[in-house]
């Protein structure tokens, strides 16, 4: 087959996937559930979803989460039998808003907490998974009456290699509007089997929905600079530190140490070594909450 034959066809697929991807868009977009609550934040909404009674733990996505409430039920269900647990869907994320502000550390921390306070939310301990790592440094800092404790799971270090990369934003947009990352994610969704197949499917449809948008993408733009600036600093002292992380990163072998040298930036931290893989509230939703109610247990909060 000659080149300019290679060509056509190469056209007439993109051409057909870039059609079955707007006509999926249009489908999915009346077929994805409703749940939580959307608060006014500077114009736009931001969804929030609020399960259990009890002591207050504001949970935060790592980025690029298509659902955090989702993402997060097996936790949730486990630490809102004694917990009052508030999942904090960001701007871009799950039935959020997108929204035209910069994706800056200082102004994704500052929407949180807008609408919280919109809330009446005022004292809890904030739980985040991955680059909520960097952000609950800066929240913490900003808010210190209102954080009782800060509890990781996986959460990203100031200083851990890699995050200068940058990233091919306009070659992802393109593989987007094509309809190429559409049959990626059909091929493997990445969820693990805790999960029902009717949530894997909404977080399938809310995944296809909210990648590659220009909201997910200043964000995406915005990793190198958020962790540039995040260079060198650390949690308030007094500030009580849980930090449950993947025991074994092939990727970085100085992972665990990265922690613990973080727990020990502060009067009273503890690192929890688990094995498994990035997104550790999948699999260890059970030695999550556990862990974190052990250790709750001998402090005051």
């Amino acid at each position: 087959m000659g080149a300019a034959a290679v060509g056509a066809v190469l056209a007439v697929g993109l051409a057909t996937t870039t059609v079955v991807n707007v006509v999926a868009s249009e489908s999915e977009s009346h077929r994805i559930e409703s749940y939580g609550q959307r608060v006014d934040v500077n114009g736009g909404k931001m969804n929030v979803f609020m399960s259990g009674t009890g002591e207050n733990i504001v949970l935060l996505p790592g980025f690029g989460t298509s659902s955090p409430v989702l993402d997060f039920a097996p936790l949730v269900r486990d630490l809102a039998t004694d917990h009052r647990v508030i999942v904090v869907e960001p701007f871009g994320y799950g039935l959020s808003d997108g929204t035209d502000r910069e994706r800056t550390t200082e102004n994704i921390v500052a929407e949180v907490h807008t609408a919280l306070e919109a809330l009446g939310v005022d004292r809890y301990v904030l739980m985040g998974h991955s680059i909520a790592g960097i952000y609950g440094i800066e929240y913490a800092a900003r808010y210190p009456q209102e954080v009782s404790a800060f509890v990781g799971i996986d959460s990203s270090v100031p200083g851990q290699p890699g995050m200068d990369a940058g990233f091919p934003t306009g070659l992802l947009s393109a593989a987007k509007n094509l309809g190429l990352l559409r049959i990626v994610a059909a091929l493997n969704d990445g969820y693990s089997d805790v999960y029902s197949e009717h949530a894997r499917e909404q977080m399938r449809m809310l995944s296809n929905r909210n990648s590659i948008t220009p909201t997910y993408l200043n964000e995406m733009t915005h990793i190198a600079t958020n962790f540039e600036r995040a260079q060198g600093t650390v949690f308030p002292e007094a500030l009580p530190l849980l930090l449950f992380a993947v025991s074994e990163n092939a990727q970085n072998p100085d992972w665990l140490g990265l922690h613990e040298r973080q727990a020990e930036s502060v009067r009273d931290g503890t690192v929890v070594p688990l094995p498994g893989e990035h997104y550790l509230h999948h699999t260890h939703a059970t030695d999550i909450a556990e862990g974190f109610r052990s250790w709750k247990a001998g402090r005051s909060l």
